[in-house]
């Protein structure tokens, strides 16, 4: 008696296993991706970033907001007609942009096109303007980023 129990406990899960395998998944395979941690390799390290927030706090902050979040209804045009500063921390559009769009916007201000952010060529290094976007890009999640990274390289091909 002992050896058919045991028999027919090892068929029932056997059976069971074997269903099981046959069960559509819970999850689609891109749940699946989503699910798993991605890994993205960023441009910045760690002393760059830093330096970045130290120039953040002292340039960009006052208009930016101090954890790059934007003024408050950025979306929407001031008296001027012009746009409040917009948030640089992934939840806007500067990752529509590539890096030297980026470079060139805090190079030289918006006033051409427009807006009214300052040009910042003679009070910012080269350096000290990749810390910054290398900063504000450290907020980004790596999704984000990760999308940034392929237009950006796509607009390097270009030539852009």
């Amino acid at each position: 008696m002992t050896q058919t129990r045991t028999m027919l406990f090892v068929a029932i899960t056997a059976s069971v296993i074997g269903m099981a395998g046959c069960q559509p998944s819970s999850q689609s395979s891109a749940q699946k991706s989503a699910s798993m941690p991605m890994t993205v390799t960023r441009w910045y390290d760690a002393q760059r970033v830093a330096r970045g927030d130290e120039v953040f706090r002292q340039n960009c902050a006052a208009c930016h907001g101090t954890n790059a979040e934007g003024a408050p209804n950025w979306q929407k045009p001031g008296p001027d007609g012009k746009y409040p500063a917009p948030p640089l921390n992934g939840t806007a559009h500067a990752w529509h942009h590539p890096f030297a769009s980026l470079k060139d916007t805090i190079r030289n201000g918006t006033a051409r096109l427009g807006g009214s952010m300052p040009p910042w060529r003679d009070k910012l290094s080269e350096q000290d303007i990749d810390s910054v976007i290398a900063w504000f890009q450290s907020h980004w999640p790596d999704e984000l980023y990760a999308a940034w990274a392929r237009m950006d390289a796509e607009s390097r091909r270009a030539g852009r």
